[in-house]
């Protein structure tokens, strides 16, 4: 979560006079104030109005090309989800049926993801694929303090990824104390590979965390020559190295439209995988999954039992109290598309990305990182020669239009790459694409006559969002 800090500023908020219940001048009531408590209650259709207002100001969803996660479901989930809301996913005793929706879902992932014995697989709901990334994180770490004797007094743990993983891997490494060794790109690669991952392993490594469609560009991470290179390793030192696969996007997207590549529990070496149910899971946030091999894989003493609910209940997550709505509506995504239905949906973003990156790849000003032909994710740059304007311009210029597309640059070695991103959902059709590109082609001759790119001071954000 972000961080805020408070005021003491003693504004009020602004209230509209029909606000009041009957007369819109008598019935109107005093203006609460922002930052504290008012003295009384008001009446709820009053509050609901001035949060209304207020929440007008929030981005379009269904414009904000950013973000990965979901903008739209079906009027019937959001209904089961409402009618969930009040349900806690922990007291598996009291909402026994939400809890067997979960386990279902797992069940039904472990089979998505190919494990070689579905019924030995151990997984559970999270918030999010950054708490789901954070379990993982944990159990490698474990599993590796067991074969570890010398841990802590001479040994130090590390984490092998590439610079491009999400952030929430630099927070685990921060807040577990692990080394982060991430391998920087270089030239053209910009993820990790089975060269750059070995470099960087030794007999403190706990894992190696291969990323299946990197938030920044939409590709995968060879998941397979990275395992088989940690084989070879094996067999030359003796050290085992797990692999986690982070498919916060593309384990949700791989199963149904790149059934022939090798990146999930078909490998021996893939300890645990990761999703995002919020993102091409097709669910509103916050829902992530987290799914281990086996019970070996998940170290027993990770895992927390209680009974003060009303029976003894296995739990293995960071928070403890959260809605079971999410969970939920993931199962009814399950069950109302089904195989055949996944694979649709996510076909349709992945033909609106690759048409969309081919047109923008025609407009001279522009060239491609990548293509939108893996994650329905592309990133493109400004062309050699333009140089009356950069990605920066081009991201608040479409801003003003309502859209909202990432500027950003690449990590160590490559921060010199500025690129904007783009992320195609369900519910971003083929007519929004037209849009975009209609406004995209009226905002370029006013680009083409600046002087020059308008400076962007280093301390300013750039909206980069995963």
């Amino acid at each position: 979560m972000s961080l805020h800090k408070g005021t003491d500023s003693a504004r009020n908020i602004a209230v509209n006079p029909f606000f009041g219940e009957a007369d819109p001048v008598d019935g109107r009531m005093t203006a609460p104030p922002k930052h504290k408590l008012a003295d009384g209650p008001m009446p709820p259709h009053t509050a609901y109005q001035i949060v209304h207002d207020e929440l007008m100001l929030d981005g379009n969803s269904r414009l904000n090309l950013a973000t990965f996660v979901t903008t739209w479901m079906e009027p019937q989930a959001g209904v089961l989800m409402a009618e969930c809301a009040d349900k806690n996913m922990i007291d598996k005793d009291e909402y026994p049926r939400t809890a067997e929706l979960e386990r279902r879902c797992v069940a039904i992932l472990a089979d998505l993801w190919n494990a070689p014995d579905p019924s030995s697989v151990v997984g559970c709901s999270t918030t999010g694929s950054s708490e789901a990334c954070m379990l993982a994180g944990m159990a490698l770490k474990r599993r590796w303090m067991r074969r570890t004797p010398g841990y802590p007094a001479t040994a130090r743990p590390n984490l092998v990824m590439g610079a491009n993983v999400q952030v929430c891997w630099e927070k685990f490494c921060a807040f577990w104390e692990v080394e982060a060794r991430l391998a920087p790109m270089e030239g053209d690669r910009l993820h990790l590979d089975a060269e750059s991952a070995l470099a960087l392993c030794d007999e403190n490594t706990i894992g190696v965390v291969a990323v299946l469609g990197s938030t920044f560009d939409g590709s995968y991470e060879p998941v397979a020559e990275i395992c088989a290179a940690l084989d070879a390793y094996e067999e030359r030192t003796g050290t085992h190295i797990p692999v986690h696969v982070d498919g916060a996007s593309g384990a949700m997207i791989a199963p149904f439209l790149d059934e022939d590549l090798v990146w999930d529990f078909r490998l021996p070496r893939v300890a645990s995988i990761n999703t995002s149910g919020h993102k091409y899971g097709l669910v509103y946030p916050g829902v992530g999954w987290a799914l281990w091999r086996d019970a070996e894989a998940l170290p027993e003493e990770l895992v927390f039992r209680v009974n003060y609910l009303g029976g003894d209940m296995p739990t293995f997550a960071l928070n403890f109290s959260r809605p079971g709505a999410q969970v939920v509506a993931q199962y009814y995504s399950f069950l109302r598309l089904g195989w055949d239905g996944y694979r649709a949906v996510q076909q349709a973003s992945r033909d609106v990305a690759m048409s969309l990156a081919a047109r923008i790849a025609k407009l001279e000003d522009f060239t491609l990182v990548s293509a939108g032909d893996q994650l329905p994710v592309f990133a493109f740059t400004t062309a050699p020669g333009v140089e009356n304007y950069d990605v920066f311009d081009v991201s608040r210029r479409l801003r003003e239009r309502g859209w909202l597309v990432p500027a950003y640059t690449y990590p160590a070695d490559r921060t010199d790459l500025a690129v904007l991103r783009i992320v195609c959902r369900n519910g971003f059709s083929e007519d929004l694409a037209d849009l975009l590109m209609e406004d995209l082609g009226r905002l370029l001759p006013e680009l083409r006559r600046q002087p020059h790119p308008l400076n962007r001071p280093e301390n300013v954000a750039t909206a980069f969002h995963h």
